[in-house]
């Protein structure tokens, strides 16, 4: 029981993998930024492209 102690004590104060988990992190937190504004790029896009569609439709 004293040994099962030890190794969880090691392994609580171990902290070589920190940096790889923060990394990770703002990774995930850069891709869901990307996703948000990719989501509203591509509404503001949709919505010019049938704005000039409309307006040459209209024109002709």
């Amino acid at each position: 029981m004293k040994n099962f102690k030890n190794v969880v004590a090691v392994l609580l104060s171990d902290e070589s993998g920190q940096d790889l988990i923060e990394y990770a992190l703002v990774a995930g937190l850069i891709g869901l930024g990307a996703v948000a504004a990719m989501t509203t790029l591509s509404n503001k896009i949709t919505t010019a492209f049938t704005n000039v569609g409309g307006q040459l439709t209209n024109a002709t």
